[in-house]
C-alpha cells in the first residue's frame, strides 16, 4: 500500500516530458518515476505502426524461410543466400523484442 508522497522540483517542460514517456509506456506518472528511480528496465508500448512492421518482418521472415526450403535441392547457393536473410530477419525481430 502506498501512502507516502513525495513532491519534487522541474520545469513544465520537464514534467511535460516525464507525463510523455510515462503515457508511451502505459503506466502513471508515479509508478514511471519510481521505476526508473530504482532503475528498473521499462518498455514502451508499439504504436500501431510500430506492431504493424513487426507483423509484416515476421511474414517476410517466414516466406523467405519457406522460398528457401522449396530451392533447397535444386540451388544450394541460392537457397543459403534466402536462408541467411530469414536469419538476419529473425535476429533484427529478436532485438526488437527487447
Amino acid at each position: 500500500m502506498k501512502r507516502e508522497y513525495i513532491q519534487i522540483r522541474c520545469s513544465i517542460y520537464e514534467k511535460k516530458l516525464l507525463k510523455r514517456r510515462a503515457a508511451r509506456a502505459g503506466i502513471s506518472l508515479s509508478e514511471y518515476l519510481r521505476s526508473t528511480a530504482f532503475e528498473r528496465n521499462i518498455v514502451e508500448r508499439l504504436s500501431p505502426e510500430q506492431l504493424e512492421a513487426y507483423q509484416m518482418l515476421v511474414q517476410y521472415k517466414n516466406n523467405f524461410a519457406r522460398i528457401s526450403n522449396m530451392f533447397k535441392k535444386r540451388h544450394p547457393k541460392l537457397a543459403a543466400a534466402v536462408n541467411q536473410l530469414a536469419e538476419e530477419i529473425r535476429i533484427h525481430l529478436k532485438n526488437f523484442k527487447k
